[in-house]
């Protein structure tokens, strides 16, 4: 049995994860991560994870990070769209854990 501040600390550093899922504003770079059924037998859940967790390392809080449906591109699965408020989206395709923390990088210079 935990007690009610042990729920609490938990509470507290699940909300401090997701901070990056639901932030939102212009400035906001937003990374979505295909998780169609194709992108979820590709390995897309891993690759959102790695995302999100490489982001909250990273402390880059001008992100949102969303899962999406599918993005077309099933052969090439694990599908990443990146998008720069007033520019045109990038793909990245065949996202496995390592490519999901080089897009952080790249992102965060």
């Amino acid at each position: 049995m935990k007690t009610l501040k042990e729920l609490r600390d938990i509470r507290e550093k699940a909300s401090a994860k997701l901070k990056a899922r639901n932030a939102a504003d212009k400035s906001t770079i937003k990374v979505q991560v295909g998780m169609g059924t194709c992108g979820i037998s590709s390995g897309a859940r891993d690759t959102f994870m790695a995302i999100l967790e490489e982001a909250n390392n990273k402390n880059i809080d001008n992100l949102s990070i969303t899962q999406v449906g599918c993005l077309g591109n099933c052969f090439e699965e694990p599908v990443v769209r990146l998008i720069y408020p007033g520019q045109k989206p990038k793909i990245f395709v065949n996202v496995d854990v390592e490519k999901a923390k080089e897009i952080i990088e790249e992102i965060k210079s």
